[in-house]
């Protein structure tokens, strides 16, 4: 049998499986599996444990549960609604401040979690009411914050710019520094359509009033005063070091990536226990339960995948696919749409981790070929895989923000996320022309 029918009956397995709804590690690992009992040598089945073993034994994929821990700690503490607090004090002079606060704040807060959820949950729960009840529609609210939850797979600590580290063979420093740029650029996207959204619905709330209608809260004005603002910020000053520390570490060369997650979580630990009181072992085991849960999940996605790459590798299907797409000779700018696409459409069904590790063998041969940087690539291919984070039928951020607001209809929540999904496009076709965004930093530091 020829490695093109191997190829399309280990993909059709794959499909089959994962519809089946069997858990993706369990999907991944048990197709691998099989297709290593039928095709390979019958002593391969007995160096499964050893493959999964050596291709989970990486410094870098240690920093995962560390960031995780990290990340459960201040997600597990008051301080997503002190930071959202602190920026809606600072911002309400600014039309549409409020929103604007939400999509900083979401911003900040995955710098330092580095997860989207955890950051839909933890600015969603304070952030969606305070938007509802002045007078923001659900929709709206919910799609800010969903959108601002995606921000967490694209700036560090991004596990999903870890793993694309592993996949890609490509330095992790470099990655991070890649993200901050494009992180900022849809900070700034998605507060322009805040604002824009904002006068809408506050011009619409306008003519209802003027026309003798019911009055609209958007229509109020809050004022805060010099005190309110000063006041706000020792609760988030403390976090704004951790991430400014971590930070310096990292990228001033004064430690590894590893180490610098290891210090990421012990310093968040600290700072929940001085600033919320959080050291007793009933405060401690959620963050530790929550941690270990995480990890596990994902560490067992990761294994599966690069199992499941591993065979698809062994069996010439990567190469041969990979040959393939360089066989069509599509120009570069046609081969990296068709990628983009293909991830897109990926997206609707399989989550990030999974995504970058089954696809990596087969896209990134040609795409090297093709003359681009591994780097910006990775960078761009986070940022349309945030497309998948609120786009049906998967988008978890989509449930996450149905679970903290659940009188929010899910029709509703994916309505007010689709102009996001439009601003994503419109940054990635922004990083395509102007790469540097993403490139200058990394340059700079790393020349």
């Amino acid at each position: 049998m020829d490695t093109l029918q191997i190829g399309i009956y280990y993909g059709i397995a794959t499909v089959a499986a994962l519809f089946s709804g069997i858990p993706i590690a369990f999907a991944l690992g048990g197709v691998a599996t099989i297709f290593m009992l039928i095709y390979m040598p019958a002593a391969s089945l007995d160096t499964i444990a050893q493959n999964v073993y050596e291709e989970l034994a990486s410094i870098t994929l240690l920093t995962i549960p560390l960031f995780i821990l990290k990340g459960a700690a201040i997600g597990k503490s008051r301080a997503g609604k002190d930071l959202y607090d602190a920026l809606h004090t600072w911002l309400n002079r600014v039309p549409g401040g409020l929103g604007v606060a939400v999509v900083i704040a979401c911003g900040l807060f995955a710098a330092m979690a580095g997860s989207s959820p955890a950051t839909c949950s933890a600015i969603g729960s304070s952030g969606i009411p305070e938007m509802r009840r002045r007078g923001y529609s659900p929709g709206f609210a919910a799609g800010l914050v969903a959108a601002g939850g995606t921000l967490g797979i694209l700036l560090p600590p991004s596990i999903v710019l870890i793993l694309y580290a592993v996949a890609a063979e490509q330095s992790l420093g470099r990655l991070f520094l890649a993200g901050l740029g494009p992180g900022v650029l849809l900070v700034v996207l998605f507060a322009a359509y805040a604002v824009f959204q904002w006068r809408r619905e506050y011009a619409a709330a306008s003519a209802v009033a003027a026309s003798g209608g019911p009055r609209s809260d958007i229509l109020l004005q809050t004022r805060y005063t010099a005190k309110d603002r000063m006041s706000a910020l020792p609760r988030v000053l403390p976090f704004l070091v951790l991430l400014t520390g971590v930070m310096v570490a990292l990228y001033g060369g004064i430690a590894t990536p590893s180490e610098t997650a290891g210090l990421g979580a012990i310093l968040a630990l600290l700072l929940i226990a001085a600033v919320y009181g959080a050291w007793k072992l009933a405060d401690l085991r959620p963050i530790f339960e929550g941690t270990l849960g995480e990890s596990g999940m994902l560490l067992m996605i990761i294994g599966m995948s690069l199992l499941y790459s591993y065979v698809m590798s062994y069996l010439h299907i990567s190469q041969g696919a990979a040959q393939w797409i360089v066989g069509l000779q599509l120009s570069r700018w046609l081969l990296l749409t068709a990628i983009l696409l293909m991830v897109v459409v990926l997206g609707f069904f399989l989550p990030p981790v999974s995504i970058i590790l089954m696809t990596a063998p087969i896209i990134l041969p040609p795409l090297r070929a093709a003359g681009f940087d591994l780097i910006w690539f990775g960078v761009v291919m986070a940022v349309v895989m945030e497309m998948g984070l609120i786009h049906p039928p998967v988008g978890l951020n989509i449930f996450v923000i149905n679970r903290i607001a659940p009188d929010i209809g899910l029709g509703a929540i994916i309505r007010g996320t689709i102009p996001f999904v439009a601003l994503m496009a419109l940054g990635v076709v922004i990083l395509s022309f102007v790469p540097g965004i993403a490139m200058w930093l990394p340059n700079a530091v790393y020349h």
